[in-house]
């Protein structure tokens, strides 16, 4: 097989160059005369598009820049079978071929700009290599780093949290520095775009290396303790969390420093596509004093873009900075306004919304609640989140995306993995309607358990919008499960249907007799059902069929005492469930995050914590 990419290529195209041959050798029978192929860039657009055009013997694979190459490639191997059903060699299916299933000639252009996927829960090394690998074969473009050095979700694993049966490994904010060099090489191979930090500043202006959000031991110096928030007459660290601490904008010295380390960064980070600026991650903590109070916090923090673009024009840097719409700023600002549009990202990022159902743009439109400082009720309704959005639509109308969480706490509580595929689908088909150009999730990377479903649905429908959410669902089970995909999607969508999204993450009173026997039920779906694997399909996906239905009779039992308000019952039925997950957990370490599993049913659900 002879693959041209030209005489000078970048590393991106030659990555594509090397991943066509080796699919290919791999399906096409070893007696098979040559193929040539060219692959060819036709510009710098950086809106992915390609064009495929391949005969008999060979052809050419086109794309308006290097990334787009490299996502033509991968369609072509979809186009031909392949299906690349999660992160990871052995999620993937490699069919045998003919030369004549070869031809194709027909060309694609991307949905929306921003498609991507930001880290988050307990994540190795390896488990965030094998999701960058896995990106760009079902379509995204984009990954997000969280803080300058994402310790935090690393440190999550290395040191075993939340599982008493695996001894902490030393890891520190130097290995992380080490592994993200690599990770980013790897994102740079893929011509991917790179999000960097969003939290963390806040911290780092009150003189804290900010790498997580944990408490921090050293106390506020007495230097740095102007430029916090004041928050019930003291300034201080909110709840011991230099991330989730405030500033005090209304001090000149605060907006100074911010804009500085914003600067800084920039001059020192070329290779970051869009670094994103976010404020403290809590709310109902802004700044108290009288300063503070005679405006509101949208209007600082438009300043404070403000003054950090005029840095960043005076240092000649054309960085792409992403401001966020997220509890107090939700509410936009009353009288600031960007005085240069272009430099800025607009995310919008409704964390407290329902997962139950999609974005609903059919029903009246609601009014945003007045600001109260530091009486904010976030919303959860739809309707209300979509309020906030065009408020800030109204001042701003640049560049834009959502930042969802459909995979970040709310999808434990969809057993089945089917409904909240569903919600995704139909989520994406609506942004255009919403005025924003794609998506990023917000998501735990070990998100496989039964299947990696959601993430599919996601990729390929940010890719093309048109595409048919069942369709896809159903090429996907019969990858994944062969003969037999119709009796487990019949399966896995009745554990949809009887689960509850909204339940697990909090939301709702915590003693419903509806969820309990809904969840009664599935104990006895799970006891009951006997699906037999098939010689065909894959037989990953069989093994974690099998753990997951385990997984999910536990949980369900622990979801159904606390339901009932049999607390007591509940501590012993989720002890129950720590320890199947935890003890298994090297096994099924790439397809569920044990760590993030047992905090969001700590945290949100309810469960009392287990004593040890």
């Amino acid at each position: 097989m002879k693959i041209s990419c030209g005489a000078v290529s970048s590393q991106t195209i030659q990555f594509a160059a090397s991943q066509l041959e080796e699919y290919l050798t791999r399906m096409l029978p070893s007696s098979a005369p040559p193929l040539a192929f060219q692959l060819v860039v036709t510009g710098q657009d950086s809106h992915d598009s390609f064009s495929v055009d391949v005969g008999p013997d060979g052809g050419e694979i086109c794309g308006v820049n290097d990334r787009s190459v490299l996502l033509g490639v991968y369609d072509y191997l979809h186009y031909l079978g392949c299906r690349f059903l999660g992160p990871g060699k052995d999620s993937e299916i490699v069919p045998t071929i003919s030369l004549s299933s070869i031809p194709a000639s027909y060309k694609k252009r991307a949905s929306f700009r921003h498609r991507g996927v930001c880290i988050e829960g307990a994540d190795s090394r390896e488990n965030i290599l094998s999701f960058i690998d896995w990106l760009p074969k079902i379509g995204y473009n984009s990954f997000f780093l969280q803080f300058k050095v994402p310790y935090a979700f690393l440190a999550r694993w290395y040191h075993h949290q939340g599982n008493p049966y695996l001894k902490p490994e030393k890891y520190t904010v130097d290995d992380a520095a080490s592994d993200v060099a690599v990770l980013e090489q790897e994102l740079k191979k893929r011509g991917l775009l790179l999000h960097k930090v969003g939290h963390g500043w806040t911290g780092e202006v009150l003189g804290y290396e900010t790498v997580s959000w944990d408490q921090e031991t050293l106390p506020l110096s007495s230097e740095k303790r102007a430029l916090a928030a004041e928050v019930g007459g003291v300034r201080g660290l909110w709840r011991g969390s230099p991330a989730n601490t405030n500033l005090c904008f209304h001090n000149g010295d605060a907006v100074e420093a911010f804009a500085d380390l914003v600067v800084k960064y920039a001059k020192t980070n070329p290779t970051v596509d869009y670094l994103h600026v976010w404020l403290a991650d809590e709310y109902n903590n802004v700044c108290e004093c009288e300063g503070c109070q005679q405006t509101t916090p949208s209007d600082q923090y438009v300043s404070l873009l403000n003054e950090i673009d005029r840095r960043l024009s005076m240092e000649g840097l054309d960085t792409r900075v992403v401001f966020l719409l997220y509890q107090e700023l939700l509410w936009p600002p009353l009288k600031e306004r960007l005085r240069n549009p272009d430099r800025f990202v607009l995310m919008f990022a409704p964390i407290s919304r329902t997962f139950e159902a999609s974005y609903d743009l059919t029903g009246p439109e609601a009014s945003m609640p007045p600001y109260e400082r530091n009486r904010i009720v976030l919303p959860t309704n739809l309707q209300e989140n979509l309020a906030f959005l065009r408020g800030w639509q109204q001042l701003f109308q640049g560049d834009s995306f959502v930042y969802d969480y459909p995979l970040g706490r709310a999808h434990y509580g969809d057993f089945g993995y089917v409904h909240i595929a569903e919600v995704i689908g139909s989520d994406i088909k609506q942004l255009r309607k919403m005025g924003l150009d794609g998506y990023i999730s917000c998501q735990e990377l070990r998100v496989s358990l039964p299947n990696a479903l959601p993430n599919y649905v996601m990729g390929y429908t940010l890719f093309d919008e048109a595409a048919d959410t069942q369709a896809l669902i159903r090429e996907y089970f019969s990858a994944a499960y062969g003969s037999r995909s119709e009796e487990v999607l019949s399966y896995l969508g009745e554990l949809s249907r009887l689960s509850s999204c909204d339940y697990l993450n909090g939301k709702g009173p915590r003693v419903d007799p509806e969820i309990a026997a809904r969840m009664d039920q599935i104990v006895n779906l799970c006891q009951n059902i006997s699906i037999p694997q098939p010689e065909d399909g894959s037989a990953l996906f069989w093994k974690l069929l099998s753990y997951h239905r385990a997984y999910v009779e536990a949980l369900s039992r622990a979801t159904a005492s606390l339901a009932k308000g049999d607390i007591p019952h509940s501590r012993i039925d989720r002890l129950a469930l720590r320890d199947l997950i935890c003890r298994n957990e090297l096994e099924y370490q790439p397809y569920l995050d044990v760590y993030r599993i047992l905090e969001i049913t700590e945290k949100y659900t309810g469960f009392p914590p287990i004593e040890e």
